[in-house]
């Protein structure tokens, strides 16, 4: 039987249980079904080539190896994950670069209260294929390297304090990471085949220099977490160092709100809820489980305040779909004529009524070609 025609069985035939997942009664409608989009069927290609829905507008923030407009700072090519931050009534978009060393790093981008761009600069350099990463609640940017057994930097994303590495978070094919204030930890994600998914718990809440690294274990249908004995991953991969560690397909992006921490795993074009509350998991997504999925190639993940997770493709059509807090899963944009591109990096400026994102090798298909942009639009405030 195909997987996909199994697992609508199981699901249909037995729910939850089915995949040896408890699900928590806020999540019974997992997992997400192919939808109506709460903001209507995409336009006509703009200008830009995006299809956005009525009312929604789009613009170029930068390209990579080109002048940021209204800078001097030239933009990094392959323009990987990123997040805002306040800045004053204004804001800054960090972005990574996903180029092999010495050209990776992360870059930002400062706007005026009203959207104009006022400078850019760079947070960090010489550093390996930073691809995507996470923002802190005390205002930093940490970038991950996605190689074997890279780095965590924390970074400054005001261009003030330099870039620091953090080893104590591990050295494994770091992809994202997701602060959970509320337990005082971080979620990291793994992009291999057979990866996992990590906690860090630092010694002190704000400093990322000492802590325990664990991995997420799956025994007998309970979860739990333990610590991995070496961090640094050598000789043995952190992956490998504790029995039954739970292992996912891919992991990308992960965003933590109101104790779940919701990460991608492209592998299988899954969404996952770790509720960390009842430290349970279930499927919140999966292509293979409703009718003509709209979001494949599942990558980059974000969230908006009403609720609605944005998700982003590393191919499929090159769309950011959106996953409602109803459990539906619909198109929100779609950029055409980039097809050897993919999705990363989306951010909501602090406000939440614009959106930031880039395709990483635009029309061209190559690092160099990369383009950042910017959505703004009616984006909802209530459901």
């Amino acid at each position: 039987m195909e997987r996909r025609t199994f697992l609508r069985a199981a699901v249909a035939g037995g729910g939850s249980m089915a995949f040896g997942f408890t699900l928590w009664s806020e999540a019974l409608a997992y997992p997400a079904q192919t939808g109506p989009s709460p903001y209507g069927p995409l336009q006509a290609a703009d200008a830009n080539g995006i299809q956005l829905p009525q009312g929604f507008t789009s613009r170029v923030i930068a390209r990579s190896t080109q002048t940021v407009p209204g800078t001097n700072y030239v933009w990094h090519s392959a323009p990987d994950g990123g997040a805002c931050y306040a800045d004053g009534t204004g804001w800054i978009y960090v972005s990574n670069a996903e180029m092999s060393a010495p050209a990776g790093g992360a870059s930002a981008v400062r706007f005026s209260s009203t959207g104009q761009v006022t400078g850019a600069y760079s947070i960090l350099t010489g550093t390996n294929r930073n691809c995507a990463g996470g923002d802190t609640p005390w205002g930093t940017w940490l970038s991950c390297e996605e190689v074997d057994l890279g780095y965590v930097y924390e970074t400054d994303p005001f261009g003030v304090n330099p870039a620091v590495r953090r080893p104590a978070m591990g050295r494994f094919k770091h992809e994202a990471a997701a602060c959970d204030p509320d337990r005082k930890v971080v979620y990291l994600t793994e992009d291999e085949s057979n990866g996992c998914f990590y906690r860090f718990v630092p010694t002190t809440w704000g400093d990322l220099s000492s802590g325990t690294l664990q991995v997420l274990r799956e025994v007998n249908g309970v979860l739990s977490w333990a610590n991995v004995p070496d961090p640094d991953g050598s000789p043995t991969r952190t992956r490998r160092q504790v029995s039954g560690a739970k292992v996912f397909n891919g992991g990308e992006g992960a965003y933590y709100r109101n104790g779940t921490c919701f990460f991608t795993t492209k592998g299988d074009n899954r969404v996952w809820a770790y509720n960390a509350v009842d430290n349970t998991i279930a499927i919140a997504y999966d292509d293979n489980l409703t009718s003509n999925p709209p979001l494949t190639g599942v990558d980059n993940i974000t969230g908006a305040s009403v609720g609605d997770l944005y998700v982003a493709e590393d191919g499929g059509n090159m769309e950011i779909c959106v996953i409602t807090p109803t459990d539906v899963v619909a198109p929100f944009l779609r950029i055409t004529g980039q097809s050897s591109s993919e999705i990363c990096g989306v951010a909501f400026n602090p406000a939440g009524n614009r959106l930031y994102f880039s395709s990483q090798r635009g029309t061209t298909g190559s690092s160099s070609g990369g383009i950042t942009y910017e959505v703004t639009g009616p984006f909802r405030t209530s459901l």
